[in-house]
């Protein structure tokens, strides 16, 4: 997944101010106890960043996004 598609991702389900608010202050802790900011800083995988935001948010994201 394209980081470009992960952020459109992200604020459809969140919204575009929410978005970087969530990425920036919430850990979680399939991320293995970072942000989601963190965890792409590090290196980690956009696909597997978004699996954690799925996981961790199941009701948010629709299954359209998944």
């Amino acid at each position: 997944m394209r980081s470009t598609d992960f952020w459109a991702r992200l604020e459809q389900v969140f919204g575009p101010g929410y978005a970087a608010s969530v990425a920036r202050d919430q850990v979680l802790s399939q991320l293995g106890g970072r942000t989601i900011t963190e965890a792409l800083a590090a290196g980690v995988a956009t696909r597997k960043v978004w699996q954690a935001v799925v996981a961790a948010y199941p009701d948010r994201v629709p299954a359209r996004l998944q």
